[in-house]
C-alpha cells in the first residue's frame, strides 16, 4: 500500500469496507470488534491515527512498534480469538503523521472475539445475539450448499408423484426426446445427483434440494418445517391484503401456483420482437419469480415474500450474498446459489443461461413501465422491485359505487353477513362471495377467527360458523 493509494481510500470514509480508529497513544481495543467482523463479512481497511471522519491526528511515534505488537501478539491468542488469524501491519506517513494501516481479508471461518461472533454493516460493527444469526454465519462460510445437505431418513417413498409429472410435461414442451422423459422417478432424481451420502452417517439419502423439487409435506415438514413462500395482492388493502396463497409445498407444485397468481392480479401487456409475440408481465415475472427460488438461503426462516402493491412488486427472500449492494447490468456477478434446483428447472426449459434472468428484467420493465428500471438490492436479504403501470380499478368509482376488489374490511363484513344468513356456509360459498383462491378465503377466515370475529363450533363436516358480536 502506497500512501497515495491510502488516502484515496481514506477519502472514501468510513463504511461496510473502511475502519479508523484514532489510538494515538494506546490501541483502541474496539479495533478488534472490527477486525472480527472483516473477517466474518468480505473484509476491509483499518486506519489507526484517523478519526471517524477520516482527520489523519496521527499515533504516537513512540508507540507506533508498541501498537501492532499488541496487535500480533492478541491475534494471536486463542483466549481472545477464535480461530486465532495472522494480519501484517504497516506504519506510514500520511500528511507528516504516524499511522498505522493493515488490511484484513476475508475468512473462510467464522471468528470470535471474547466468545461473540461480530458482522458488519454500513453503520459499522453489531454482534450476533441470535442462534439463528451465528447459524446464518456458519453456513455462509460452509463450503457445502444448504441445498447439498443429506437426510438419509427419507427415501423416494416420501417424494411426491405429482410434481415428476410437472416435471415430465414442462419437459415434453421443451424437448419430446428429452431421455428423463424414459427414466423412473429414482433414476432422474439420482441423474439430477439429488441422492447423497450423508458424511457424518455414511448412509445415503435424499438431499434438501431433492425434498424441495418433489417432496411431499412430510417430507418438506420433516428436512425444514420453516419453509414457506407467502404470496400477497396489496393493491386495495395495503395493511393486510386483497388476496393471499401461502405455500408449504414442493417448488414444483409452488412455482405454477406463483404464475398463476401474478396472471390473476397483475395487467397484461403483449409485446412483439421480431415476429415473436409475447407478454411483458410474463417474462418478466417469470424470471423474478425464479430467482425468489434459485436464489434463496433455504436454512434461514427469514419470510420469502411476493408482494403486489398497486404500482410495484416487490420480492424479499433470504440470501448468502455474493455481490454487495445495488445490482444492475454492471455490477452483476452471475452465480446461482442452489445449482442442482436450477439444473431440474433448467431441464424444463424455464431456466436458461446463468445470469440471463436479471438481464431480461433490465431489458423488459422499461417496456412495461413506462421506462422505469428494476431495483435491485443484494445484501443478507435479497430484494427485487419491479415497478408497473397499474391498470386495476379502484375500490370506488367517481359516484361512490363499489368496484374492482374488496378492502379487508369489506370482506370481513361480507363473511360475517354471510354466516348470520347461513351459519353452516361452505368454503366454496364463501369463494364465491369474496372472490379469492381456497387459500385466500381461509387465510381471512383463520384472521378472523384468531381476532375472535368469527368463530367454528364442531368439526369441519358437520360444524357450522358463529359471529362473535361485539
Amino acid at each position: 500500500m502506497t500512501p497515495d493509494k491510502l488516502k484515496t481510500i481514506i477519502a472514501q470514509k468510513e463504511g461496510t469496507e473502511i475502519e479508523f480508529k484514532e489510538s494515538k497513544d494506546s490501541l483502541a481495543r474496539k479495533v478488534y470488534e472490527s477486525i472480527c467482523a472483516f473477517l466474518n463479512r468480505k473484509g476491509g481497511h483499518v486506519v489507526l491515527g484517523a478519526k471517524d471522519n477520516g482527520e489523519i491526528v496521527g499515533v504516537n511515534p513512540t508507540k507506533v512498534q508498541e501498537q501492532m505488537d499488541q496487535l500480533a501478539k492478541d491475534m494471536n491468542n486463542p483466549q481472545l480469538f477464535k480461530p486465532t488469524y495472522y494480519l501484517t501491519y504497516e506504519p506510514m506517513d500520511i500528511d507528516g503523521k504516524k499511522i498505522i494501516y493493515f488490511y484484513v481479508p476475508e475468512s473462510n471461518q467464522a471468528h470470535s472475539y471474547k466468545g461473540i461472533y461480530y458482522d458488519r454493516n454500513q453503520d459499522g460493527d453489531f454482534e450476533l445475539r441470535s442462534t439463528e444469526q451465528i447459524a446464518n454465519l456458519f453456513i455462509r462460510k460452509s463450503k457445502m450448499k444448504t441445498e447439498d445437505r443429506v437426510y438419509p431418513m427419507l427415501g423416494m417413498k416420501d417424494l411426491d408423484e405429482e410434481a415428476f409429472d410437472e416435471l415430465k410435461r414442462g419437459i415434453r414442451i421443451e424437448n419430446s426426446k428429452h431421455p428423463w422423459l424414459n427414466l423412473s422417478n429414482e433414476e432422474i432424481i439420482r441423474s439430477g445427483e439429488l441422492i447423497a451420502i450423508d458424511p457424518e452417517t455414511g448412509k445415503e439419502g435424499l438431499t434438501l434440494a431433492a425434498i424441495l423439487l418433489f417432496g411431499n409435506s412430510h417430507a418438506i415438514a420433516t428436512a425444514l418445517p420453516t419453509y414457506r413462500i407467502d404470496l400477497l395482492c396489496r393493491v386495495n388493502d395495503t395493511e393486510l391484503y386483497d388476496d393471499r396463497e401461502l405455500l408449504s409445498c414442493n417448488l414444483l407444485k409452488a412455482y405454477p401456483i406463483m404464475m398463476d397468481f401474478i396472471k390473476k392480479h397483475l395487467p397484461e401487456q403483449p409485446y412483439i420482437e421480431g415476429i415473436q409475440r409475447f407478454s411483458l408481465r410474463d417474462r418478466i415475472l417469470r424470471e423474478v419469480a425464479l430467482n425468489l427460488i434459485i436464489h434463496r438461503e433455504y436454512s434461514s426462516a427469514y419470510p420469502t415474500t411476493f408482494t403486489i402493491y398497486r404500482d410495484r412488486i416487490v420480492t424479499e427472500n433470504w440470501n448468502i450474498p455474493y455481490v454487495y449492494g445495488h445490482i444492475d447490468l454492471q455490477t452483476m456477478r452471475p452465480h446461482r446459489k442452489n445449482p442442482k434446483i436450477a439444473n431440474v428447472f433448467s431441464q424444463m426449459g424455464i431456466v436458461e443461461e446463468l445470469g440471463s434472468g436479471i438481464r431480461k428484467m433490465f431489458k423488459y420493465t422499461p417496456l412495461y413501465a413506462n421506462g422505469k428500471e428494476p431495483i435491485i438490492e443484494e445484501q443478507d436479504v435479497y430484494r427485487i422491485e419491479i415497478p408497473y403501470v397499474p391498470t386495476l380499478l379502484p375500490t370506488t368509482d367517481e359516484s361512490g359505487k363499489k368496484t374492482g376488489k374488496k378492502t379487508g374490511k369489506e370482506l370481513e363484513d361480507v363473511i360475517k353477513e354471510a354466516i348470520r344468513k347461513d351459519s353452516s356456509i361452505t368454503i366454496q360459498e364463501f369463494q364465491k362471495l369474496t372472490g379469492l383462491s381456497k387459500n385466500g378465503t381461509w387465510n381471512v377466515l383463520n384472521r378472523m377467527k384468531e381476532q375472535n370475529k368469527i368463530k367454528r363450533i364442531g368439526p369441519d363436516k358437520g360444524g357450522h360458523w358463529e359471529v362473535v358480536e361485539e
